[in-house]
């Protein structure tokens, strides 16, 4: 199989920047995602957002919750609602492993990258982390700039 970068198929539709500064993500898992036909025609225009939304667990299925999906402009009929929830495709094992995880550990499942496949297909990449408190955010920042000013460091002497 070719590779993510190489693959003309494979395309970044929408991406949670801030989801791994929030979030300390132990565990991520690609599902797929149940849209209509005009919702796909409209994340190939692009203009998809996913940072406000979240993934929530709900009678034995996963959902999307408050994902933006702009409307398709030549659907004015048969279009779809911007905001609405959305069906995961995820195995039982995994739902129930992510309900586990969100009632008993307290974590959140967080979309992280919704795309296109290889396959041309849309999945969304969602992760199960814990919200980082602010001096938690602090200690990451701290050894990112040390881990930068290490590297300038090394290039100076080499």
């Amino acid at each position: 199989m070719a590779g993510k970068k190489d693959n003309k198929n494979y395309k970044v539709i929408a991406e949670n920047r801030r989801a791994r500064r929030d979030y300390a993500i132990e565990d991520e898992l690609e599902c797929g995602i149940v849209l209509t036909g005009s919702e796909v025609k409209s994340l190939r225009q692009g203009g998809a957002n996913i940072a406000e939304s979240y993934a929530a667990v709900e009678d034995g299925e996963l959902w999307l919750v408050n994902a933006h999906i702009p409307p398709y402009a030549q659907a004015r009929t048969w279009g779809h609602e911007e905001r609405r929830k959305r069906k995961l495709l995820a195995s039982k094992r995994e739902i129930s492993r992510l309900w586990n995880a969100t009632q008993r550990k307290g974590m959140t499942i967080v979309p992280l990258v919704l795309y296109f496949n290889h396959k041309g297909l849309v999945k969304l990449k969602i992760g199960i982390g814990k919200g980082k408190k602010h001096h938690d955010k602090r200690a990451d920042e701290a050894r990112r700039d040390w881990g930068r000013q290490k590297a300038r460091l090394m290039r100076q002497r080499g």
